[in-house]
């Protein structure tokens, strides 16, 4: 808050057009991770694209990494969830559980992705 001849204002906002980018670029690598792992049913590979989701977000917006984790991963297990549910090609149950294991990747990702930036932001400053 800052003041001005006695009145408060708020703070200015951070540019909220890039941030909204940010989360619906998220949001969509996280339902192609999803669809993938439908599709596909290869965890591996649905794992490999949250690792590369997350580190391109932590590398774009490296404050709070845990959010790109949340908002990619959140999607496979949603994906897994709603494709048993709706879709005539039924997942096993395991294959649910296992999906909650996209989180693992896409946490050494995004916080990979943080740290490669402050590292890269280092050396240029220099």
């Amino acid at each position: 808050m800052t003041t001005t001849w006695g009145k408060l204002e708020p703070e200015p906002r951070s540019e909220p057009p890039a941030r909204t980018f940010h989360y619906l670029l998220a949001a969509a690598c996280g339902a192609f991770a999803g669809w993938i792992d439908i599709k596909i049913g290869d965890l591996l590979f649905t794992a490999l694209l949250v690792l590369a989701s997350c580190m391109l977000l932590g590398i774009l917006r490296p404050q709070k990494p845990w959010r790109w984790v949340v908002l990619v991963g959140v999607f496979v297990p949603v994906a897994d969830l709603l494709a048993y549910l709706l879709m005539a090609q039924k997942p096993y149950r395991a294959q649910i559980y296992e999906s909650l294991l996209a989180f693992l990747p896409g946490i050494a990702g995004a916080y990979g992705g943080s740290a490669m930036r402050a590292a890269i932001d280092n050396l240029i400053s220099k």
